[in-house]
């Protein structure tokens, strides 16, 4: 694609959404599914350096790239061209069914995958669709209403697609010149030209197409809806005190659809599981027996050393708690103004931290308004990963 519709010089799968390529979510989406064996690009000569520094930077293992063609379906057949080809020469080797998908396209999940895969083989070619959203109307040649199609009849043509790789292979060397320079549907091929009737799968909603420039903020609140599912807070082993429960009990509140788990990091910065790592993109550090940033510079150097920032911005949030009968407001201030150099070294490796300060008083009721209005500035946070509000100390 060439991002003529999106209206911008960048081809649309290598604008950026939260600071990284679109197309990298759709090939990360794909390699995540372990009986995908290999994915193939099509790319223009232009850019191909740009797509292998892609490759590189996200650390995509199973990506080869073709030259595309000027067309979609000539790019498609070009990339067909080099599974079939499995030389001596080639990392490639022909497969059984090959899946056909959009780069734009970068929330496609392994169920719908499967469905579309196993129907393919059952029936040499399958595709996922959807429920049109708006009649379609034939206009006249003077520009008025000829006929509308009954909307229920009808469905919208998604991906990905899949096909026995030698139906769909059989398809394309037989079409014609004007197939591949204006044909758009690869089901209607292997009707056409193998007599192969897709099998219709129902596709989940998140299979849309980035298409409009507005698509790329409607991608980038998805994507930050999906990566504000895990929640960690990290705290340490000394520090389970009433408002450390209380802010653990407000958060589940702000975030009901969540998964608001407590870590304790304890003396090791490796405690801390490897599998919350690779689930979470969202940490709440509290820092309540110290002044200082201890905890929260255990947890920075833990993120770092796992370069889980390359694929998402990682959130955290170094909380404190000031008792009004303990150390002023000012001094606490005063030591906590750290953050902010703290906040620009690790905001280049794409990491943003906060600071929030909460100051309770003795009776229960106030501590309970506070803790609570520090969860829903926690929660804000996370929710829209702010990259300018990164190194502020906030105050509740």
């Amino acid at each position: 694609g060439c991002g003529e519709r999106m209206g911008v010089p960048t081809p649309k799968q290598f604008c950026l959404v939260l600071e990284r390529p679109l197309i990298s979510y759709a090939l990360q989406a794909l390699e995540s599914v372990h009986w995908i064996e290999d994915v193939v690009v099509a790319v223009t000569r232009e850019n191909t350096e740009a797509m292998e520094a892609i490759i590189q930077r996200y650390q995509h293992k199973r990506v080869s790239l073709v030259e595309s063609g000027v067309t979609r379906h000539r790019s498609i057949f070009n990339g067909l061209r080099a599974l079939a080809e499995d030389g001596p020469d080639t990392k490639l080797s022909k497969p059984e069914v090959v899946i056909i998908h959009d780069a734009v396209r970068p929330f496609v999940e392994e169920d719908v995958l499967l469905k579309v895969v196993i129907a393919a083989k059952e029936h040499g070619a399958a595709g996922a669709i959807r429920p049109l959203v708006s009649t379609v109307i034939s206009p006249s040649a003077d520009g008025c209403l000829d006929h509308s199609l009954e909307r229920a009849r009808y469905k919208a043509s998604e991906m990905p697609q899949a096909f026995l790789f030698d139906v769909i292979y059989k398809a394309y060397q037989q079409c014609s010149d004007y197939d591949l320079d204006f044909g758009t549907e690869c089901l209607q091929l292997a009707l056409q030209y193998c007599q192969t009737k897709a099998k219709l799968v129902e596709g989940s909603p998140d299979l849309w197409k980035v298409t409009y420039k507005r698509d790329l903020y409607a991608a980038e609140a998805v994507i930050k809806e999906r990566i504000s599912q895990q929640i960690c807070i990290v705290k340490d082993v000394k520090e389970d005190g009433e408002h450390v429960g209380l802010l653990e009990e407000m958060l589940k509140n702000e975030f009901k659809h969540a998964d608001v788990t407590s870590k304790a990091l304890g003396p090791a910065a490796g405690d801390l599981p490897r599998v919350t790592l690779e689930r979470c993109c969202s940490f709440v550090c509290v820092n309540v027996m110290n002044s200082d940033f201890h905890e929260t510079q255990k947890l920075l150097k833990l993120l770092e050393d796992s370069h889980l920032s390359i694929f998402y911005p990682l959130v955290v949030i170094s909380v404190h708690f000031l008792a009004y009968n303990s150390v002023s407001f000012g001094e606490k201030m005063e030591d906590l103004r750290q953050i902010r150099e703290l906040a620009k070294e690790v905001k280049k490796r794409n990491i943003l931290l906060y600071g929030l300060l909460i100051c309770y008083p003795q009776e229960e009721l106030k501590l309970q308004q506070r803790v609570g209005q520090g969860a829903a500035i926690i929660a804000a946070l996370i929710k829209e990963r702010n990259p300018s509000l990164a190194g502020q100390l906030l105050v509740a």
